[in-house]
């Protein structure tokens, strides 16, 4: 069922997104005078097909994997000449980079209008609480403790963990940067934090790790309120009421020591000791486990006792008017687009790990995650992936929309279009370009899945 809802997620995110793209395209090259032949959603064999009364072929095919609008153009065949002024290759350098603009323009805008729903629908957010703190990293350097919430890092104000953790990655671009923390008892100070020499995008998902700081948590008793039925620790006899002391002999004093020490053993069989009344009992068990490969986690099956409202103090909704809402998602936007490009320049220059690159199996996983978690988590992914394929598409690669602009401008410095011998090697080195790209986020995505490879 998790495929089921991942295949699902992910042809619903690509659809979406690959239609806007090309709607981009499309929409500006009517508006220019450029006669579109086809619309395409998906490459290959034709599921559905049909000619509209302006004579575009509308096309949805089987290989979701992106999309094309194709014009009219004398470079790949015969034009009539009372059809000439339709033709892409006829139109001045204004009108072809507008349309090839357009397509990851369209993405963008696409993101600020998923942003401006997410601010206005409202979601509620973990507030960003300083946990543990770990001893000799940026974090303890300065000097933040247990119990602190961030309000701002650098020039960024911040009210909830992930805009915390982007934050935290373009501020370092300028470190030392100041953070703004308040206490518990409502004051607010500032500390400086130097991550200089810190690889923050060395390891997707250790940002945290690295400043040396987590997300609070409330600590909750390990007294088991409920046993799930055909579980490892209802095959063992645990019971609800149940205080679960140790874990092979590691002391237990909270329920996330528990969760710590079962997540590290799928599959494994531990001894987990227990206070049952005036009892103390040990029960061998053999964990169950879930996910796979890098993922793959160890399950016990105990539910805690949650006093009620525990969670109130640490969760806030974050929500704007329609008009409030706009500034709001502009900003959300710019800051993504430009910590995207960050991350894509410290690629190349080596200072942060290609292993942040993903493939579709990956973003199947995401979106399938995301659709599950509702509507606001769905928004949030559509509009991260919308700016990534944006920005993806205007790398001067030829084959892609910024390779276009890239020979457009070569046209316009030189007063005439490269030859087509030389637009075609380009368009070699392009493909060879992308397929390493495309190979390189495959492998990604595998070794995340069944952890290949160091």
């Amino acid at each position: 069922m998790d495929w089921l809802t991942n295949i699902a997620g992910f042809l619903l995110v690509i659809g979406v997104l690959v239609t806007v793209h090309e709607f981009g395209h499309f929409w500006v090259a009517r508006r220019v005078g450029i006669k579109v032949l086809r619309f395409s959603v998906g490459f290959g064999r034709p599921l559905l097909k049909r000619t509209g009364a302006d004579g575009t072929e509308y096309v949805l095919a089987a290989i979701p994997l992106g999309g094309y609008v194709k014009m009219l153009d004398e470079r790949e065949g015969p034009v009539d000449a009372d059809q000439l002024d339709g033709a892409f290759n006829r139109k001045p350098l204004w009108a072809r980079n507008a349309v090839i603009i357009a397509g990851p323009a369209f993405n963008f805008i696409l993101a600020i209008i998923a942003y401006w729903a997410v601010f206005v629908i409202g979601a509620l957010e973990v507030k960003p609480i300083v946990g543990e703190i770990t001893p000799n990293t940026p974090a303890a350097a300065a000097q933040l403790s247990e119990g602190d919430e961030l309000k701002r890092i650098g020039t960024t104000k911040v009210e909830a963990w992930d805009q915390a953790i982007m934050a935290f990655i373009d501020a370092s671009n300028d470190a030392p940067f100041t953070v703004v923390v308040e206490r518990a008892d409502g004051t607010q100070t500032q500390r400086r934090m130097d991550t200089r020499g810190v690889r923050l995008l060395d390891e997707p998902g250790e940002v945290l790790d690295r400043l040396g700081l987590q997300p609070w948590r409330p600590r909750i008793d390990p007294v088991v309120e409920r046993v799930i039925d055909g579980s490892a620790a209802a095959q063992a006899g645990l019971q609800s009421g149940d205080v679960i002391t140790q874990i092979d002999g590691a002391p237990i004093t909270h329920w996330g020591d528990l969760v710590g020490a079962v997540f590290e053993r799928p599959g494994e069989e531990v001894t987990v000791s227990v206070q049952r009344g005036q009892q103390s009992i040990d029960y061998a068990v053999t964990l169950q486990s879930r996910g796979e490969g890098s993922e793959r986690m160890g399950v016990l099956g105990v539910a805690p006792a949650v006093p009620e409202g525990l969670f109130d103090d640490v969760r806030h909704e974050v929500r704007y008017g329609p008009i409030a809402a706009i500034p709001q998602a502009v900003g959300a936007t710019w800051r993504a687009t430009t910590l995207t490009v960050d991350v894509l320049v410290k690629m190349v220059v080596g200072e942060a790990s290609v292993k942040n690159i993903s493939g579709p199996i990956n973003i199947a996983q995401y979106a399938g995650d995301s659709v599950s978690l509702g509507m606001t988590p769905f928004l949030k992914f559509l509009a991260i992936v919308s700016l990534s394929l944006g920005i993806l598409n205007l790398l001067p690669v030829p084959i892609l929309d910024g390779g276009h602009l890239l020979f457009n401008t070569i046209e316009w410095l030189r007063g005439r279009p490269l030859s087509d011998a030389a637009q075609g090697i380009g368009q070699q080195v392009g493909m060879g370009l992308l397929l390493m790209l495309m190979t390189l986020a495959f492998y990604n995505d595998l070794h995340r899945l069944f952890a290949l490879g160091g």
